[in-house]
């Protein structure tokens, strides 16, 4: 067995000379995973913006009706009179 190569010596995968192809194929791949997250997160945001949008302004909308209603169904206002005063 003197001949024999320990196995930890044999060569792998991940050491295995890398070429200039494949090292431009992981980076377009890791590129592409990264265009897709940031896609996959952006479509999240603008989904939450947008109902969080519908809900300010359905608020907005009764917030307006309550005034209306207040202003409506509120005593008229008195009109002061004008005071004289002499010189």
């Amino acid at each position: 067995m003197e001949g024999d190569i320990p196995i930890s010596d044999l060569p792998t995968k991940k050491s295995a000379p890398r070429t200039a192809k494949g090292v431009f194929a992981a980076w377009e791949q890791r590129t592409a995973l990264v265009k897709q997250e940031t896609a996959a997160e952006n479509a999240y945001n603008d989904a939450k913006t947008a109902r969080l949008k519908a809900l300010r302004l359905e608020k907005e909308a009764q917030d307006a009706e309550a005034a209306r209603l207040a202003a409506l169904n509120a005593p008229p206002v008195a009109v002061k009179k004008r005071v004289k005063r002499g010189v």
